[in-house]
């Protein structure tokens, strides 16, 4: 993320960092030293819960936050039944300074005004507030797009919808997929695994260099052959900082052509792709989708905990980057 060097650059940052433009929500910015770590969201406080705050304020420290920015953007329904944004701010702030977090900015927004609750120059920040910055025209959201980051959802569930299933794939393509299933107790079992993981290497290279799914039946293949938990776990570890926009694009459009029962694998994968990339609201939108195709898919169910648990996306990948030489040799060495 580029530099946040005025309250008008966050404001236009947010929307990138959290994947699509919030609203009724209590947004936090990691930051170390100058640079922005990462950004946690979360639906807008009903009332002061101590317990609440703290456990953000915990998580921001995991992930080795020396400072914070803080912004609530507070629910123009019923406005009654919540707090104020500043008290909301205030709260909030009381949690972090307890774990030694230094905060630089509170912005409480308000329909299409904002104020810093901090700032107490009335002539930059008058009570009624500022009128938000256009967006379209903010220094922060033309360096994302030319950089090549595609613009925010407009609100989580056109997100939600990004990853949803296309519908009428077609019941040619779904016996391919199933043709490639791996049982559990196939005689060829270790076979089939190189098979799959040998084809994930392969579509992730098509990927990498730009043909994407010009292959239907290595795309069939790689979906049929995940339903083997060796050959998932294979694929969860492939990817690397270098490759993994090749990766995010490549289980993003798996994810949404899988037929049903073979969803969880792909999306769980992908869940931890997106984490990664800093993507927490999407990952736990495929989170959604793996359990509604297999309720109790244990690796869906596992991640869940993880990213609920607010574990540093630094400390997720060296868990997934030990595993994967472990994998790699059951599937490869096997006798």
């Amino acid at each position: 993320m580029t530099t946040l060097t005025s309250p008008h650059d966050l404001l236009a940052a947010i929307p990138f960092l959290i994947g699509y433009h919030p609203s009724d929500s209590l947004v936090l910015v990691s930051i170390k030293g100058d640079l922005v770590s990462m950004a946690m969201r979360v639906d807008y406080p009903q009332n002061e819960n101590t317990d609440a705050y703290d456990l953000l304020a915990h998580h921001l420290k995991l992930d080795g936050a020396d400072a914070a920015l803080m912004l609530t953007y507070v629910p123009s329904n019923k406005p009654e039944l919540y707090e104020t944004g500043a008290e909301v701010l205030g709260y909030m702030a009381i949690s972090l300074l307890k774990n030694a977090i230094e905060i630089r900015e509170s912005i409480e927004v308000i329909g299409n005004r904002w104020r810093s609750v901090i700032c107490e120059d009335i002539a930059c920040c008058p009570p009624e507030g500022n009128v938000l910055p256009d967006f379209d025209s903010s220094r922060v959201a033309a360096e994302q797009v030319m950089s090549g980051r595609t613009l925010p959802f407009i609100d989580v569930s056109k997100l939600a919808d990004s990853i949803a299933a296309i519908p009428n794939i077609g019941t040619e393509f779904t016996a391919q997929v199933e043709s490639y299933f791996v049982p559990e107790d196939s005689p060829d079992l270790n076979e089939k695994q190189r098979d799959g993981a040998t084809a994930v290497v392969d579509l992730g290279q098509l990927y990498e260099c730009g043909r994407g799914s010009s292959d239907p039946d290595l795309v069939a293949q790689v979906i049929g052959r995940l339903s083997d938990i060796q050959v998932r776990d294979y694929a969860l570890g492939i990817h690397n900082a270098e490759t993994i926009e090749a990766y995010w694009k490549m289980w993003r459009e798996l994810l949404r052509i899988a037929p049903v029962g073979y969803v969880a694998p792909i999306a769980s994968i992908f869940a931890a792709v997106a984490y990664e990339s800093g993507q927490g609201a999407l990952a736990h939108k495929a989170l959604d989708r793996a359990l509604i195709d297999n309720p109790g898919y244990s690796l869906a169910l596992l991640l869940r905990r993880v990213f609920s648990a607010g574990w540093p996306a630094a400390a997720f990948i060296q868990m997934r980057e030990q595993l994967h030489p472990k994998v790699k040799s059951a599937i490869f060495e096997a006798n």
